[in-house]
This record gives structure tokens, sequence and C-alpha cells, in this order.
């Protein structure tokens, strides 16, 4: 397994981050101690880094990760646990109260049986939020050890600019959807800002168009198949999965984006390392670029 150290930390993650929204399933044993293996495989592959939310699985996918750090306490140490906050429900909407996040920390905290994040990112920008609150909150947070490093999850790059402009210490990631039909941030100025910065991106549903639906696609079937057989010749060319081929596609990117593995399945978690060993090339970047968009390039 690859890893990167973030910028001015000692914080070493895995190139790949293991995903954690789905590992409770749909909370019987069953599913449980499917996904207890799944983390267990992880860990057997490589990945130190974990990414929770207080809402995945309402909070039971924190817990059934606190149950497996009981088991195993000393696998605290060697391991990287993000969880997010700040989305709120009945009615949903976002929230960056100090009241609201602090509260979430803790839940979060107590559910994963830990003492402290290694980092704690806002899940999705509350327009209303004020960037001197916030800061305020990170301050309170990191000095009662409960918080080592912050960041943020879906925001612009104004967004960013703005929290960052009221804290003293950097932001590291910026966790944001990235996959063959989502490209925004190829032309937003995120990936730009990121690589300017020294953020990490995470790219969250980095397989959406691929293996999984990705949100709001647009795709016609034509465009489906188009894009079927461009990754149809590549991974005949690189002897790869198409697939594994989407995950270099995203590595080769310069800003250094970490990708989340968010399967269930032994093997997949396994393979998907196999994108970290491919030497994927220019040309064939954006021979798949082109594919995607329909269009010759100007």
């Amino acid at each position: 397994m690859n890893n990167i150290t973030y910028k001015n930390t000692t914080l070493t993650s895995s190139r790949l981050i293991y995903g954690c929204m789905r590992i409770a399933g749909d909370n019987s044993s069953q599913d449980k101690a499917k996904g207890k293996l799944a983390i267990r495989a992880a860990l057997d592959a490589g990945y130190n880094h974990f990414d929770h939310a207080d809402i995945y699985g309402n909070g039971e996918c924190e817990s059934l990760f606190g149950e497996l750090l009981n088991e195993s306490p000393n696998m605290r140490d060697e391991i990287i646990i993000t969880s997010k906050a700040g989305i709120r429900s009945n009615p949903q909407h976002y929230d960056f109260s100090n009241k609201y996040l602090t509260s979430s920390v803790e839940g979060s905290l107590k559910r994963l049986n830990t003492d402290y994040l290694d980092l704690f990112l806002l899940h999705r920008p509350d327009y209303l939020f004020n960037a001197e609150e916030v800061a305020e909150t990170f301050q309170q947070l990191k000095q009662s050890g409960k918080i080592k490093h912050f960041g943020v999850s879906n925001f612009s790059p104004s967004q960013l600019s703005l929290l960052q402009s009221a804290l003293d210490e950097p932001l590291l990631v910026n966790q944001i959807e990235i996959n063959i039909h989502n490209i925004n941030s190829l032309s937003d100025g995120t990936l730009d800002q990121c690589q300017q910065k020294g953020i990490t991106p995470i790219a969250w549903c980095p397989l959406g168009g691929v293996v999984y639906p990705a949100w709001g696609n647009t795709f016609s079937l034509e465009d489906e198949q188009r894009i079927e057989r461009e990754l149809t010749r590549q991974a005949h060319h690189y002897n790869c999965l198409p697939w594994q081929l989407i995950l270099a596609w995203l590595l080769k990117h310069p800003a250094n984006i970490c990708p989340i593995i968010g399967s269930t399945t032994a093997e997949r978690i396994l393979a998907a390392q196999k994108a970290l060993t491919l030497d994927y090339s220019h040309v064939d970047w954006y021979r798949l670029l082109e594919a995607r968009n329909g269009h010759p390039l100007p």
C-alpha cells in the first residue's frame, strides 16, 4: 500500500482510504459480522485510514467500528480515524453551530470507543456558517484533545478559503465527489486549490458511473457505451479490470487524490490496490476524458 503524509503533519495515511458507510448493512447480525470482516480485510491489505460520519447508518457504523476497537484496543495507535458532522435530519439541513458540532464529536467518540479523532471534517457546507464561530469550535475541540486535525467535505474553493481565513492551522483535506461522471473539481478550482495549498483531496464515490450509479447521473446509454468501450480497451492494455483503471485515472492527478473504497467484499478491498501499481499514461488519461466527454479535446 502506498502512503501519503499530510502537509506539515506527521499524519501518514494509506493512499486508499476505507469508507465505513456500509459496514453495518441492514444492522442485522449477519451484516455486522460481514462489516467487521471487511474492516479486518482492509487492515490486512494495508489500509490504515478509516472514514466515518455521524449519520452513517444513523450512528451504527461508528458503533460497529467501536466494537472492533474494543476487541483489538492496540489497533487504535496504528490507524487514522476520520469522522464528519454537520448534516441534520427531520428536516434535513446543515448546522455548524458550536453546540451541534461539539455534541456530534462527543457522540462519535463514544460510539467509536476512542478518546480522539485524527481528522474531523465538516460534512457539507452550512450556507449560514460563521467562520469565526467554527474556528472557535475547532480550537475548543483541539484544546480538549478530542480532535487532532481538521478538514472539510464538499466545500467549494471560496467556502474553504473563507473558513481557512479564520483558522490558525491549515485545513488538511477536502473530501469531494470525484468520478468519471462528476469531474467538476477539474475545472471549478477545487483541485487547483488543493495543489496550491497542499490540501489533500479525498474522493468519495470514486467508482460512481462505473460500479455504482453516480449522484445526479445524466449519462445516456450512448455515453455509457462509449465510456465502456474505452475502459475495456485500456483495461486489456493494462491487464486490469475497468474499475481498477478508473481508480488509476484518479490517482494520476498531481493533487494526490486519495480514493475512498467502500466495498464490504474482502476480494475487492484487496484488488483495489492494483490501481496503485499501474503505470498509467498521460495519453490514456486524456483518451478516457475524451470518451467521457463525447467529443474531441479543443
